[in-house]
Order: C-alpha cells, then structure tokens, then sequence
C-alpha cells in the first residue's frame, strides 16, 4: 500500500468525460479508482478499475476498498455517473423515472456519503459533481424534466455540502456542462445540437475536464457551479 500520492475515486469513468477525467489525473500523478458498469482492467497498475452499479452499496464498498487497500487514502470523488433522459414530461415512464433516481441520485448519494466519512477521518478532501447547464436554464425545444429534478438536486446538495463541510477541510464543487462530444449523441444529430449554445459549437471533453482540473487547484473555492456551456447558462439567444 502506497500512501504517498493522492487518490481520486471517478465515477462513471469508461468513456467520454470520465474516461478523459481519468487521464487527466493520471497526468497529474494521481492514481484513480474507476467505477462503472462494465469497466475493465488496463495496463496501468496505478488505474484500479471496479465494475458495478455504484448506486448499489456493496459496489461502492468495493470502490472505497479498493482505494484504501491499494492506495491508503481518497483526496478526490468525482461523481460523473448520470443518465439524461430527453422526452416531453408527461411521456417519462415509471421505469425512467426510477432509473434516473438510482443513477443520478442513489449512485451520488451512496459514494459520496461513504467517501466524506473517508476525508473527514484524513482532515481534507475534494468531491466535484457533473450537473447540466439545463438546471438552470432550461430549454424549450429540449425539454428535459428528469434531468432538471435529479440533477437540480446534486447542485443544491453541492452548495449544501459545501457549507456544511467547509471548515472540516473538505470543499464541494461541480461541473455543469452544455452539450458535450461524446458518444452518447448520434453523429447525425450534433449539427443541431451544436446551435443551441450561443458559442454555436459542441462542447468538447477537454473543456469539462479542464473547469473540473481549475477547481481541484482552486483551494479556496467551495460550492460553486462552474458552467461550460458555450454561454447558454447566461441567458436566451
């Protein structure tokens, strides 16, 4: 067990933002622990990969396990695991509902409560959420509901876990992002994604992953919301 470099726990991490969080730590010389459903060992000794459902609580033992044994610490959470779920509100089914509450919510809730426990015995810490920019302004055309409910509440419980824990040593932040370049979004539609940012352009996940790099530098910023948007946060166009 090594305890002499720092640990980041990254949710969510297989591919797009979390794959790109991962190595972007892994260039800042931390080691990570990766969780999702089905992620899978690499070559790198210093990337523990931990599959499974992390709004399970034995999954997220394992992933505390596995940083704690490996690396004997956590000095970040990265809680990048969500679903987004487009539709017209009255057309969300029971099931969607729910599955929007077990990633979006449960998986936060279970993490995050497990690691805080973790950083309040080291005396300091780090945990960062992926909202969306669509918290707070919302679209017409892009209704988006379950994302407004679930992920309003990860900003509100960011800004809540801030205050709370500010003078124990462990800041809360969080990252919401536009629409991102990833593989969730089918290549024939991003022409018109990209016109609903001002900027009229996609995001890229290098842009979210360096507004994420900013606040774990920021040492005297806790509970903000960093929006990488392209300017649709501040207003209609």
């Amino acid at each position: 067990m090594r305890t002499d470099r720092k640990v980041v726990v990254v949710t969510g991490a297989s591919q797009g933002i979390g794959a790109g969080i991962v190595q972007a730590y892994r260039g800042l010389g931390y080691a990570v622990v990766a969780n999702s459903r089905a992620i899978e060992p690499g070559p790198d000794p210093d990337i523990v990969a931990v599959a499974g459902d992390i709004a399970e609580r034995a999954v997220v033992e394992r992933v505390v396990e596995a940083a704690i044994d490996r690396f004997g610490r956590i000095d970040t959470l990265i809680n990048n695991a969500g679903i987004f779920i487009g539709k017209p509100f009255t057309d969300y089914t029971v099931e969607e509902f729910e599955r929007a509450l077990h990633v979006n919510i449960a998986g936060f809730f279970h993490v995050t409560q497990r690691v805080v426990a973790q950083m309040l015995a080291q005396g300091r810490g780090h945990i960062v959420q992926i909202t969306t920019t669509l918290v707070d302004q919302p679209i017409a055309g892009a209704p988006s509901g379950l994302a407004g409910l679930t992920k309003g509440g990860l900003a509100a419980v960011t800004r809540g876990l801030a205050i709370e824990y500010a003078d124990r040593g462990i800041r809360v932040n969080a990252v919401a992002p536009g629409i991102i370049r990833t593989p969730m979004h089918a290549p024939d539609a991003l022409a018109a994604l990209a016109k609903l940012h001002p900027m009229g352009r996609l995001g890229e996940v290098g842009e979210v992953v360096e507004a994420i790099l900013y606040l774990e530098r920021a040492g005297f910023v806790t509970g903000e919301i960093l929006n990488v948007d392209g300017g649709q946060h501040a207003g209609r166009w």
